[in-house]
């Protein structure tokens, strides 16, 4: 799978997002705005959407080692 230059809002939002799901507090408007956020970048960066989605998952629930933390 390719590799994605996520900005660091999105990488946050994502990371918030996916915190509250663990905990079982994710909100609709949560889920919303990151399933927003991934299309308006995925759009911006002429990529598939679904690439960028799990692109994006991947770089927030399993990092690879070593990387920075945005």
């Amino acid at each position: 799978m390719a590799s994605f230059d996520f900005p660091a809002d999105l990488l946050a939002l994502e990371a918030t997002a996916w915190q509250a799901q663990q905990q079982g507090a994710l909100t609709a408007k949560q889920a919303a705005d990151v399933h927003e956020a991934i299309g308006a970048f995925a759009k911006q960066a002429e990529l598939p959407r679904l690439d960028v989605e799990m692109g994006l998952k991947r770089a927030v629930r399993h990092p690879e080692p070593g990387a920075a933390e945005g």
